[in-house]
């Protein structure tokens, strides 16, 4: 048994193999290398599959929704799956899901096929970090296990960094299904991995709650599906307005059985702790600032500067790059002596400035140059705490609530991310809808609608709009469409950062610590009586010797 409560055991079948804590801790990292070029390069591929498929936007979105939504309201089911059938079974039938879904996504002639494959990849994606994590907690021990969780966040970063990229270069030389084939190509080689991997799992695992993890689960897509669906379905219609009361319907039922549950998904006697939410809501900040970035900002770069996918790519890598670097940065800081809290709120500062810095440099036609500042400082905001979090958590809360704790910071950091993302994308399209409006009748050859331009726009496509005017009106309708789409941008953008401000503040003021309760002033020592004369031992005392006696 190790220290942290779990069994380890050897593989059942076959000649024995002992654990080999490297290759572990290389499937693990390889697999983290590859789930979040999952999130961050899909969006790059739009105009590619788009134009493939014939999609719409709104179908389109739901290659990266699906993925998000499953991954985020499947992690605390996983993690109790884990403990009690072994992490490493879970993390293996993880890899399975993730490289079949991913060569169907590979193969996929169809847009809802694509979607359907996505969704499953996501549960894939839970089960792989859920197992894997708790894999390397079991695996090793101490400073080894302390580095092991160091080198996860670095390749973690690199993922985030490299997605876009990737996606971009693969799409413009071999084609969008090549991303999907590459990443079942590389989880082949992380299930080759498997069977060197020790076994393990809780001996005080309880059973899964898979009635609140049905309602949570439901509330979520529900949510989603409203969001991306009011632009296209109208905010107002019956449709849009019953699957968000549903949502909220769902939730509700979710609070209640969690309240009556005997082996709840959630804890809620932790949303009580007003310093695990502050940690808590730092990913929401991160997912309003940075991460609302990776899906959409390379459409908005491939229609207003003209670029293709491998360079709106490479851009992005400019603002994900210094996750390799910052983690390192927040560790030196609290060594001089720089509070934990402090370091949070450097962080948050960073990340507002950096949204509000990129409203103000954005633009048609805006080069690196110009994007780099704010694309930097915000990649020093999330890397200052990056992986930081992760650890503050566990040290709020008791012991016994660890594993739970880490599971809702999970969730709630996806789940986040999922509903975010979701929101944003429908609000440029009513922005820029709205935005172009009646000025379209200025191009009385376009002869498609407002709506059907923002959903291309919002895909990273003009080309299809502009290949259907007369060569002389298209400089002028790129500049009215692109403008139209920068000032949604610039609308999206600084709202984000007054979010980001508002629960800055609140973070920063929830992180302070608690004041010492004063402690009770000790009571005074009794005087000693006076030594009495033994000459006047029966005489009666004095009113001064009484008075003594009682001071």
């Amino acid at each position: 048994m190790t220290k942290d409560g779990t069994t380890m055991t050897l593989r059942a079948g076959g000649p024995a193999r002992r654990p080999k804590p490297a290759v572990a801790l290389s499937a693990v990292l390889l697999t983290l290398l590859i789930l979040p070029t999952s999130v961050t390069g899909a969006g790059v591929l739009f105009p590619h599959i788009g134009r493939d498929t014939g999609a719409s936007l709104d179908a389109l979105q739901w290659a990266v929704h699906g993925y998000n939504l499953t991954f985020a309201s499947c992690m605390l089911a996983c993690g109790s799956l884990a403990d009690l059938f072994g992490r490493r079974r879970v993390f293996a039938v993880g890899a399975v899901l993730f490289t079949v879904a991913s060569l169907v996504s590979a193969a996929a002639s169809n847009i809802f096929l694509l979607d359907a494959a996505r969704g499953l990849a996501g549960l894939g994606a839970a089960a792989l970090l859920t197992g894997g994590c708790s894999l390397l907690a079991a695996t090793f021990e101490g400073p080894a296990r302390h580095r092991a969780f160091s080198a996860v966040g670095i390749v973690t970063g690199g993922g985030l960094a490299l997605g876009a990229m990737a996606a971009g270069a693969l799409a413009d030389t071999l084609g969008w299904r090549a991303f999907f084939g590459l990443h079942a190509v590389l989880m082949l080689l992380v299930l080759s991995a498997v069977p060197f991997l020790g076994e393990s799992r809780s001996v005080t695992a309880a059973r899964v709650d898979w009635l609140g993890t049905a309602a949570f689960v439901s509330s979520l897509f529900l949510l989603m599906l409203g969001t991306v669906e009011g632009p296209q379905w109208g905010w107002g219609s019956a449709g849009v307005l019953g699957l968000l009361a549903g949502s909220v319907a769902l939730m509700v039922a979710f609070v209640l059985v969690e309240r009556h549950a005997r082996y709840p998904m959630l804890d809620l006697k932790l949303l009580r702790n007003a310093r695990f939410m502050a940690l808590c809501l730092i990913p929401v900040v991160v997912t309003f600032s940075f991460v609302i970035l990776l899906p959409l900002l390379p459409n908005y770069l491939m229609v207003a500067n003209g670029a293709g996918s491998r360079a709106a790519g490479t851009t992005m890598l400019v603002m994900a790059l210094p996750i390799l670097v910052t983690p390192l940065l927040a560790g030196r800081l609290i060594k001089w002596g720089l509070s934990t809290r402090a370091v949070f709120g450097l962080s948050l500062m960073c990340l507002t400035i950096g949204l509000a810095w990129l409203a103000l440099v954005l633009r048609p036609g805006v080069g690196l140059a110009a994007l780099a500042g704010p694309m930097i400082t915000l990649g020093v905001g999330l890397g200052l705490n990056f992986g930081l979090v992760d650890g503050a958590v566990l040290t709020v809360v008791a012991p016994e609530a660890t594993g739970t704790a880490a599971g809702f910071l999970n969730t709630l950091r996806l789940g986040s991310e999922a509903v975010v993302i979701a929101a944003v994308g429908a609000a440029l399209v009513d922005l820029v809808r709205d935005g172009l409006g009646d000025g379209l009748r200025r191009f009385p050859a376009y002869r498609g609608g407002a709506g059907e331009l923002a959903n291309s726009v919002n895909a990273g496509d003009l080309t299809g709009a502009l290949s259907g005017l007369p060569t002389e009106n298209r400089p002028a309708f790129f500049d009215y469409v692109t403008h139209g789409l920068t000032g949604a941008w610039q609308t999206v953008l600084w709202t984000s950062a007054g979010i980001c401000m508002a629960l800055s503040l609140a973070i920063y003021a929830m992180l302070a610590e608690p004041e010492p309760e004063p402690e009770p002033e000790p009571e005074p020592e009794p005087e000693p009586e006076p030594e009495r004369d033994p000459a006047t031992a029966g005489e009666p005392a004095s009113e001064a010797t009484t008075a003594a006696r009682f001071r």
